[in-house]
C-alpha cells in the first residue's frame, strides 16, 4: 500500500470520530442563539433569505469541488515521469461561462437581499408599534419606553404579536443589538442613532447578546426579551409605572443604607432621592429575571454574591472598585449590611 494511503487509513477513524462529535454537538433543541428557528416576522424574513443563498452556496460548492476532484483524478501524475499532460491554453467559451454564471448568481442574491432589507425596514410603519429606546453601556443594556414613561435594564418586555420599533444608541463604544430568533444584528454607534424593529409571533423568552466586540466583558453583555400576552404586558407596564411599596423592617434599613453609602449617585429608583444615571435604573429591580446584564439569575444568593464582590462575578465593571472598598470598610458588619441591601433591592417589585 502506498505511504499516502497508509497515512489516510491510519488517521481516518479519528477524523471520522471528530467529524461525528462536531456534527452531533449541533443536535439539540436548546439553541437560544440560533437563527434557524425564527420566532418573529423580522427573523422569518432573514431566514427566508438564508434558504436560497445557502442552497446556492451548496450547489456552487458541489460543482467547484467536483471539478477539482475530477481534475486531480484525471490529470494525476503517471508512473512515467516524462509523461506531460495535454496542455490547454485558453478556452474562450469556458471563460465567458464562468464569468457570466457567478455574475448572474450574485445579481439574484443582490435582488433578494435588497428586497429583504426593504421588507424589514417597512415593519416599524405599524400604527400601534411599541417604541423602545435601546442604549448600550459597557457592559449592560438600558431600555427606555418613551411613550410609557418607564425605564428598565437587562429584561426587555414586549407584547407578543405587536411590532416593536427601537432606536439604538451607545454611550461609550460600538455595540451590536442582536436577538437571533427575533431579528438581525444592528450596530449601536456612539453619536449616531440606528433604527430597527421586530415582533414576536407568540409569548416566550428570547436570548439577546451584544454581537460586536466591545471590551473585556463583551461576552457577558446579555439581555432577555420577554414577549408577554397583551394582558400580561399591560400588567407589567402598570406595575413598572407604579411607585415602590412602603418599606418596613430590614427593607427600610436597607433603603437607608443604600442612600447613606452613595448608591443613589449612580442608580435611579423612582419615588426616591436616587437619581443617578451612571448605572442601571433599579426601579422594580426585584421583578427582573437576571442581574449583572444577564450573567446571574435574580436570586437573593446571587445578588448577595454580586454585592460582596462584583469583580469576581464580572471583572472590569464600574461598580467593583466602589463596592470592594465599601465592603472592606464595613469589617465585621459586611455580611449584615449586604443582607440589608439584598432585603431592600429584592423588595422592589
Amino acid at each position: 500500500m502506498p505511504v499516502s494511503w497508509r497515512f489516510l487509513s491510519r488517521f481516518s477513524r479519528p477524523l471520522v470520530g471528530v467529524a461525528l462529535v462536531l456534527g452531533l454537538s449541533a443536535c439539540t433543541s436548546d439553541l437560544p442563539q440560533t437563527t434557524l428557528y425564527p420566532k418573529g416576522t423580522s427573523a422569518s424574513l432573514v431566514h427566508d433569505l438564508l434558504q436560497p443563498i445557502f442552497w446556492t452556496a451548496v450547489a456552487v460548492f458541489v460543482i467547484v469541488e467536483g471539478l477539482l476532484v475530477y481534475s486531480v483524478a484525471r490529470f494525476r501524475s503517471r508512473r512515467d515521469p516524462k509523461a506531460i499532460p495535454f496542455q490547454l491554453h485558453g478556452n474562450t467559451p469556458l471563460e465567458i461561462a464562468w464569468t457570466i454564471a457567478p455574475a448572474i448568481v450574485l445579481g439574484i442574491i443582490f435582488f433578494l437581499t435588497v428586497s429583504t432589507i426593504n421588507a424589514v425596514g417597512d415593519l416599524p410603519k405599524s400604527a400601534n408599534a411599541i417604541n423602545v429606546r435601546v442604549i448600550g453601556h459597557q457592559w449592560w443594556w438600558e431600555f427606555q419606553y418613551p411613550d410609557l414613561k418607564l425605564v428598565t435594564a437587562s429584561d426587555m418586555h414586549i407584547p407578543a404579536g405587536q411590532t416593536v420599533a427601537y432606536t439604538l444608541e451607545s454611550v461609550d463604544v460600538i455595540h451590536s443589538f442582536w436577538v437571533p430568533q427575533l431579528g438581525g444584528k444592528t450596530d449601536l454607534i456612539p453619536g449616531h442613532i440606528n433604527k430597527g424593529s421586530f415582533s414576536a409571533d407568540q409569548p416566550g423568552e428570547f436570548f439577546g447578546q451584544c454581537a460586536e466586540f466591545c471590551g473585556q466583558q463583551h461576552a457577558q453583555m446579555r439581555f432577555h426579551v420577554i414577549a408577554d400576552t397583551a394582558a400580561d404586558f399591560q400588567a407589567w407596564v402598570k406595575n413598572q409605572q407604579s411607585l415602590p411599596p412602603a418599606l418596613a423592617g430590614k427593607a427600610k434599613d436597607g433603603a437607608d443604607l443604600f442612600a447613606k453609602i452613595g448608591c443613589a449617585g449612580c442608580h435611579t429608583i423612582a419615588g426616591t432621592n436616587a437619581i443617578g444615571l451612571v448605572g442601571p435604573n433599579l426601579t422594580h429591580f426585584g421583578s427582573r429575571n437576571t442581574i449583572a446584564a444577564g450573567v446571574l439569575a435574580n436570586t437573593p444568593d446571587n445578588l448577595r454574591a454580586w454585592l460582596r464582590d462584583p469583580e469576581k462575578v464580572k471583572p472590569g465593571n464600574d461598580m467593583s472598585a466602589f463596592m470592594t472598598t465599601t465592603v472592606k470598610g464595613w469589617g465585621a458588619s459586611a455580611g449584615q449590611n449586604i443582607d440589608l441591601l439584598v432585603e431592600y433591592l429584592t423588595s422592589l417589585k
